[in-house]
C-alpha cells in the first residue's frame, strides 16, 4: 500500500509539474500525456460539460501558451489518496498562477487504475474555486 501511495503521489507531482511553463521553462507535454491510460478522458471546469482526450487538452494548452498565456504554474496545496486493490482516487487542491499575476485555486480529481504494476489515470475532472465553493481545508494547504 505504501508503494501504491508513493507511486500515485509521484503521478500527482508529475502532472502538476509538467504543465508549468514560462520564459525559462517549457511545459513537458509528453510527461503529462504519459500518465494517462489510452482512452482516458478529461473533464474541465467549463460548462456545459465537454470531455476531451489528453492530446486534445494539450493542443488547447499549447495554443494558449503560444498566444495569451505566457506563463502558467500549478502548485499542489494538499491532496488525499484512497486506494483499494487496483483502483484509486486522488483529490488535489492547487493554486494556479497565470502570467505571473492572476491567481486562482481549483480541485482536481483523478480516477486511476493499476495494471502490470503501473498506475495510470483513467479519467480526470476539475472545478475552480469560487464565491460559493471554497477548497476544503485539507486540500487548501497550510
Amino acid at each position: 500500500m505504501d508503494d501504491d501511495r508513493r507511486d500515485i503521489e509521484n503521478i500527482i507531482a508529475r502532472q502538476f509539474r509538467s504543465l508549468n511553463w514560462g520564459s525559462e521553462q517549457a511545459a513537458d507535454w509528453d510527461a503529462f500525456i504519459s500518465d494517462f491510460l489510452p482512452g482516458a478522458l478529461l473533464y474541465p471546469a467549463a460548462r456545459p460539460v465537454k470531455s476531451q482526450t489528453p492530446v486534445e487538452f494539450v493542443k488547447r494548452m499549447e495554443g494558449l501558451a503560444s498566444s495569451r498565456l505566457q506563463s502558467f504554474r500549478e502548485d499542489v496545496l494538499g491532496y488525499r489518496i484512497q486506494v483499494f486493490g487496483n483502483v484509486a482516487v486522488a483529490v488535489a487542491g492547487c493554486r494556479i498562477t497565470e502570467n505571473e499575476t492572476t491567481e486562482s485555486r481549483s480541485v482536481e480529481m483523478m480516477l486511476l487504475t493499476k495494471e502490470d504494476g503501473v498506475w495510470r489515470i483513467v479519467a480526470q475532472a476539475w472545478d475552480n474555486e469560487g464565491d460559493s465553493k471554497k477548497l476544503p481545508p485539507e486540500l487548501a494547504g497550510p
